[in-house]
């Protein structure tokens, strides 16, 4: 099905997409590879918790960025990293090349919360900021504070990927071990890592342990505790075909896909669907 749209639509420009920063570019990557081969694709907007905050001014460009629009809704800022007493700014006192937790307060319910989001302001236009999502706190792997957020975690699961042949990475999901209790098997604190593969159906043992590796190299952090012994092995399941699928369908819209599971239903379903 490699570039099939184009040859269902000759004439399409541009395809249009939700979504398309931090790890929810891995379902971006996984169409220009293959249905949407050689098609730009564009995020017109910027949503958080359900509310409607920017739009994209420059679709021709490959890192979207997004124009915060004022009245959309009422949008707060905290500084990062956060300091000893935390106060939120407001719009006309950000800073460019800073970066900063989103605090909003949406029309919808008109409730107050810190959304877990980080932006970057990349500049301004006619004094407005123009931000770019960088990451969500609340998706950052830690079981020793180390934290490791996850589009740096999804570029190192991408890069093991890429050494195991034929694979290619559908989705995936992750869980500190606390939240496994007893099925967690004892020991150190570590993470289990459940993933959706397509042209692989199963992984040897030095395979799962490539990804171990690969967060060693990236994260010193990490490395340093893993020899210390206080975090222990990194686990990596295989999930069957549709299990993701069946993940979002239990999460409901509009949730955006989490990374980091902190719920004990989901975490059963996913468990459900290991096939390796």
């Amino acid at each position: 099905f490699e570039g099939i749209v184009r040859r269902l639509w000759p004439r399409l420009q541009v395809v249009v997409v939700g979504t398309a920063h931090g790890a929810e570019q891995l379902y971006c990557d996984g169409l220009r590879q293959a249905d949407c081969h050689g098609l730009p694709f564009y995020c017109p907007f910027y949503r958080a918790a359900g509310a409607l905050l920017g739009v994209n001014l420059w679709p021709e460009e490959p890192v979207p960025r997004f124009l915060l629009c004022p009245d959309w809704a009422f949008c707060e800022f905290l500084p990062c990293p956060a300091e000893e007493e935390p106060r939120t700014v407001l719009l006309d006192e950000l800073w460019e090349g800073r970066e900063y937790g989103l605090v909003l307060t949406a029309r919808p319910g008109e409730y107050r919360c810190h959304t877990g989001e980080v932006l970057r302001v990349t500049g301004f236009h006619k004094q407005c900021p123009v931000v770019e999502p960088v990451r969500r706190e609340s998706q950052a792997l830690s079981v020793r504070g180390e934290s490791i957020p996850e589009e740096r975690f999804c570029r190192s699961l991408c890069r093991t990927v890429g050494m195991w042949p034929g694979a290619r990475l559908v989705d995936y999901v992750c869980v500190e071990s606390n939240l496994l209790g007893a099925s967690s098997g004892g020991g150190a604190p570590h993470y289990e890592v459940f993933v959706e593969l397509r042209g692989l159906r199963d992984l040897s043992e030095g395979q799962r342990y490539k990804l171990d590796q690969c967060l060693q190299e990236d994260f010193p952090v990490y490395k340093s505790f893993r020899f210390k012994g206080s975090i222990g092995p990194l686990r990596l399941h295989l999930v069957g075909a549709g299990a993701f699928a069946r993940l979002r369908e239990a999460l409901g819209p509009p949730c955006p896909m989490p990374r980091v599971l902190g719920d004990e239903r989901l975490l059963r379903l996913i468990q459900g669907t290991v096939i390796s």
